[in-house]
């Protein structure tokens, strides 16, 4: 057998790190808590945020691995459409007989020699480690004074644990946040027949429709050109043109009757959430400032107003959560709610043959940067790319210099990093027809089977057709505004 690789978790990332470690020659067993392989999208109560009647916002062409796109032509798909898929892509790969289910690892240390990785089995040794149990199970409830107190017959929840609106018919609910969960729940109340629903937040967002113009946003608002304007150019330019395109799409929130979110995109934050604005401007959902105080059925609001609510839902986000660690583990990634010190979220010098998957926080889709993240770490442990750990180290001092700042990574930022780092990022001029797709239109996965290694034969003529599902990408020919900024970039 090949040298052995225990991959904690069966959801997207775990599934395909599996897939190419095993293509490399590693002898792979994943472990899952679950009953069944998705993780997330399985849609269990406790370990999943996913609720039934969840649909992606993201398009199906940036929701897919490179090897298997979905079948038919719908945009956005529902969680059991992804949890199908992902069905698909373990079967394409002989993963399942892989899979233990049931199995919880409740402990992970480095005996010296091997990792040791225990289960309520026992402790198993194995040659490496990769942990992708997921970024997103541990919701943090916000510090709001008497939040306990909550006396509505719905209690407090986290989104993470909401499970559909018939719980809140004919009830008056608070929905505390402005990521995707919270405006996606608070739109989905209005439709499900809430008495009244206010969202609360602390700062207004940007919030951008997933489909504009016959065109998914993510297609416009993720590409590689602006990976490589986050690199080149002032970040108020980068800004600029960030803020362009969310607001020619969806307007800005002050015009539908929310808040107005600060003139910075960057400060601000973006979302995107098809029918949230809409219905602030029709009225069915109110918009008010951050709790200041709770008391019974009452919540009392910066603005000094007070109402009565029958249930609370927050969408805040997730603590960085990986109790299964041992305290040296920790203490050397310095691990703690939020930050995680390791060279690009994956590989730490002093941790070799450890390695962890899709944790770090992200604007936009997981599915494409997760793949190559997979892929790059396969090819270094495999010894295609070889690491580099004065690399790694200059790539945590870096990191440890932004301790307490935003977090938050654009899904462009981390593919192109995660291609680079792969060695497939596409080259532009072997691709003269593909150009302005390659620049300008969306990260599809197959943009990134074009050069390097396990380049397909087939990927010019799939990204092609990806590239022209929606209209927007038609010739190779920039428009003005691409070739504004693309002289821009050029100058700089």
């Amino acid at each position: 057998m090949g040298t052995s690789v225990a991959v904690i978790g069966a959801g997207p990332g775990g599934l395909v790190a599996a897939r190419w470690l095993a293509a490399e020659g590693f002898d792979v067993h994943l472990f899952e808590q679950g009953s069944s392989l998705g993780g997330q999208w399985t849609g269990a109560a406790g370990t999943s945020g996913v609720w039934p009647e969840l649909y992606t916002n993201t398009s199906r062409i940036l929701t897919a691995f490179s090897d298997l796109p979905h079948d038919g032509d719908q945009t956005f798909l529902s969680a059991p459409e992804i949890l199908r898929y992902l069905h698909r892509y373990a079967e394409m790969f002989a993963l399942g007989g892989r899979i233990r289910l049931h199995t919880r690892v409740i402990h992970v240390k480095h005996d010296g020699v091997r990792w040791s990785v225990e289960t309520r089995d026992g402790a198993e040794a194995f040659d490496r480690v990769v942990i992708a149990s997921g970024r997103f199970q541990t919701p943090a409830l916000p510090p709001v004074p008497g939040l306990s107190t909550f006396a509505g017959s719905e209690g407090v929840l986290s989104t993470f644990d909401y499970r559909g609106v018939e719980p809140y018919r004919g009830k008056r609910v608070l929905v505390g946040g402005c990521a995707v969960s919270a405006l996606e729940v608070a739109a989905e109340l209005v439709h499900g027949g809430a008495a009244a629903v206010t969202v609360t937040q602390r700062r207004q967002r940007y919030v951008l429709p997933k489909f504009a113009a016959g065109v998914p946003s993510d297609h416009r608002i993720f590409t590689r050109y602006g990976a490589l304007a986050a690199e080149r150019l002032p970040a108020t330019e980068v800004d600029r043109q960030l803020k362009t395109i969310v607001t020619e799409a969806g307007g800005s929130p002050e015009q539908y009757g929310a808040p107005r979110p600060d003139p910075s995109l960057f400060a601000a934050g973006v979302t995107l959430s098809q029918h949230y604005l809409p219905l602030v401007a029709e009225g069915r959902i109110d918009v008010r400032s951050w709790p200041t105080a709770v008391s019974g059925r009452d919540v009392t609001f910066g603005d000094g107003g007070t109402e009565q609510f029958d249930g609370v839902l927050f969408g805040t986000g997730f603590r960085l959560d990986l109790p299964f660690l041992a305290d040296e583990i920790r203490a050397t990634l310095g691990l703690d709610d939020v930050h995680l010190e390791a060279d690009r979220y994956t590989f730490h010098p002093d941790l070799p043959g450890l390695a962890l998957v899709g944790m770090w926080d992200q604007s936009g889709g997981y599915f494409v940067p997760l793949e190559l993240q997979a892929r790059w770490l396969a090819y270094t442990w495999s010894g295609r790319t070889p690491a580099d750990p004065a690399q790694q180290r200059a790539a945590i001092e870096t990191y440890r210099a932004r301790r307490g700042l935003p977090q938050k990574t654009r899904m462009n930022l981390a593919a192109v990093g995660f291609a680079r780092a792969a060695g497939c990022e596409p080259q532009l001029d072997r691709w003269p027809d593909l150009r302005r797709a390659l620049l300008f239109g969306p990260l599809a996965p197959s943009s990134f089977r074009l050069d390097g290694p396990d380049a397909l034969p087939g990927a010019a003529d799939e990204f092609a057709r990806a590239a022209a599902a929606f209209g927007a990408i038609t010739s190779p020919e920039f428009t003005d505004r691409e070739q504004s900024d693309w002289d821009l970039l050029q100058n700089h």
